[in-house]
């Protein structure tokens, strides 16, 4: 499975001695998930992700790849969030050719995400040109990241493999997905390298979901792992409990219909998405949720659901029995999945409450920002935040408190309440972050474990928690870091 341009070693001789770990993208930060294998014999990359940030800080960032494509044998991705496969794109336009290796949930929502991240560039790229243009800047046109085309190229790539499911994805590497029960089809990544006669185990944990959380599995355990990957996002705080979010959400809903007002909840396309509407479906189960419509107003999120409906192999138990006849977890009455342009603006036009449910996550891109454009200015609505927010975002502003904002550009006072309720994370939290740490560390023999994925705070907590648990050797690497193993 090595690539053809690359230089065989010597007969009888190996091109390294040790196996290597080197870290790229989401070290010492959250976004952009990037770490390279240096495995004796190939070269596996672990997720291709996009930093998220500020629009022109991001797409310089983006734009150069810190890996040498040509030494690049294989890819193994976690999951479909865009800070984890979203430069995948842009990996084939640079000239890779190799697989990319994933679950079948993850090429199937890969296949839609990517045709949107694509759109999301172009967008982007037609936004700073036409503000420089105003601002009487001097500089070359921006070109998009990557386009259809790319993301068309790089979609024949994947290979989809299932859960428990050994592989061999390079030479002398073999890899397992688990299920990381963060999103759907999400996957801890188990690498099984021979290292000069001697196998040893680097295990990623991509995203680690939370456990006893609606419609996906707990995350599982590896067994034998000697070198640990592990996100941090969380390393220095809690969720509240799901059925205590739930009942949060309930009494701003219940508040704002009370006074006439549109409750918007900006939402990741995948996973936050359904689970805010799991959610919304088990309250009007309950008879509790006052009769008010709930809109989806999302394409990519209608694309997504349809994905969730086609793989039910990934739910829990209760998901499992919420399809059973005719019903699905992400239907019921007075629900509408909304499409077309004109049907969301009317939304906007109808003085009558309404739940909106609407991307993107950080309230950056899509039809989100058209309806808070529409609510911010008025103190009968509210916008009920359910995801974290990066820095230079509006979504991040929000959560902050602000009282005026920009959207699209205009500064507008912010009169709607505000409210965050992170029990609806994806993300585990410290206590689950350790749970996992202690259990795979029971299941030996860990040697390191390098904590990625978060916010310096949060990892530098997780560090100290799992120093005082006396684990081995505990590490945050920089972006460029190389650990030997």
């Amino acid at each position: 499975m090595r690539r053809p341009d690359r230089p065989r070693p010597a007969p009888g001789r190996l091109e390294e001695t040790a196996l290597e770990i080197e870290f790229q993208g989401a070290a010492r930060t959250v976004t952009g998930s990037m770490h390279l294998i240096h495995a004796p014999r190939a070269k596996v990359l672990l997720d291709c992700g996009l930093y998220q940030g500020r629009r022109q800080e991001a797409l310089a960032r983006n734009r150069n790849l810190p890996i040498n494509i040509r030494e690049l044998d294989a890819v193994c991705l976690s999951h479909a969030h865009i800070d984890h496969s979203g430069a995948l794109p842009l990996l084939y336009k640079k000239g890779y050719r190799g697989p990319i290796y994933a679950t079948p949930a993850t090429v199937d929502l890969c296949t839609v995400m990517l045709a949107d991240a694509a759109m999301i560039q172009e967008s982007d790229a037609r936004y700073i040109n036409k503000q420089n243009k105003r601002d009487g800047t001097e500089q070359d046109p921006v070109e998009a990241l990557y386009d259809a085309d790319d993301v068309k190229g790089v979609l024949t790539l994947f290979r989809a493999v299932p859960y428990r499911h050994k592989v061999t994805v390079a030479e002398g590497v073999e890899v397992t997905f688990l299920d990381a029960g963060h999103v759907l089809g999400s996957a801890i990544v188990a690498l099984d390298v021979d290292d000069v006669g001697q196998t040893k185990r680097v295990v990623f944990t991509g995203d680690l979901g939370r456990y006893a959380m609606p419609i996906l599995e707990d995350p599982e355990i590896p067994d034998n792992t000697s070198f640990l990957i592990t996100e941090s996002t969380y390393g220095d705080r809690e969720h509240d409990p799901i059925e205590s979010t739930e009942d949060a959400l309930l009494d701003i809903i219940q508040r704002t219909f009370d006074r006439g007002g549109k409750v918007v909840i900006p939402s990741f396309a995948l996973e936050r998405a359904q689970e805010i509407v799991f959610s919304l479906k088990r309250l009007h189960d309950q008879g509790r949720l006052p009769k008010i419509p709930v809109y989806v107003d999302s394409p990519l999120t209608v694309k997504i659901t349809e994905v969730f409906r086609k793989h039910p192999e990934c739910y829990d138990e209760e998901a499992r029995l919420a399809i059973s006849g005719d019903q699905s977890p992400f239907d019921f009455e007075g629900l509408r999945y909304v499409e077309s342009v004109e049907d969301s603006k009317a939304i906007d036009r109808s003085p009558d409450p309404a739940i909106i449910i609407s991307a993107s996550g950080m309230c950056e891109f899509g039809r989100v920002v058209h309806h808070l454009k529409a609510t911010l200015g008025h103190k009968d609505n509210s916008v009920v935040i359910v995801g974290w927010q990066a820095p230079h975002t509006l979504g991040r502003r929000l959560v902050e408190g602000r009282s005026r904002v920009r959207v699209f550009g205009v500064e507008q006072e912010r009169r709607a309440e505000v409210r965050v309720l992170n029990g609806f994370s994806a993300h585990a939290g410290q206590a689950a972050l350790l749970r996992f740490a202690e259990a795979v560390r029971d299941r030996g023999p860990l040697r390191h474990v390098a904590l990625v994925h978060g916010e310096i705070k949060a990892m530098e907590t997780l560090a100290a928690l799992l120093d005082e648990r006396r684990f081995p050797s505990v590490s945050i690497p920089e972006p460029g870091t190389r650990i030997r193993h």
